[in-house]
């Protein structure tokens, strides 16, 4: 595994705990199909949450959560209604939320949670 899948693969676990630890059930991880990903699908409350992930060593190119365009905004709509199509799903709401971690060289990690954005 490279380094960079790594501290990906990290930050999806600190982002899932924080998760849980906010509330949240954890229905699935790592979801694809062809159109991509989605990180985890988790419920809160009523709400169905689509959230993506991003994970960064330091801010040398921003913070994770600039990482995130308008065309990943788009992805991961369709997503949701792929995984909604997929599992006979007809929840109340739909949200997509995402997590930013940053995995500083000292410190402990910082996790931030963005509800809605799309």
């Amino acid at each position: 595994m490279r380094a960079t899948q790594a501290v990906g693969r990290y930050g999806e676990e600190l982002a899932a705990k924080y998760l849980i630890d906010a509330g949240f059930a954890i229905l699935e991880r790592n979801w694809r199909c062809e159109l991509g990903e989605i990180d985890i699908v988790a419920r809160d409350g009523d709400t169905l949450v689509v959230c993506e992930v991003k994970t960064r060593r330091g801010l040398n190119y921003g913070s994770p959560l600039e990482s995130i365009t308008f065309r990943k905004l788009t992805t991961l709509r369709g997503l949701a209604g792929r995984w909604l199509n997929q599992h006979a799903l007809r929840p109340p709401q739909v949200r997509i939320d995402i997590v930013a971690v940053l995995l500083p060289h000292h410190g402990e990690p910082t996790v931030d949670h963005v509800r809605g954005v799309a």
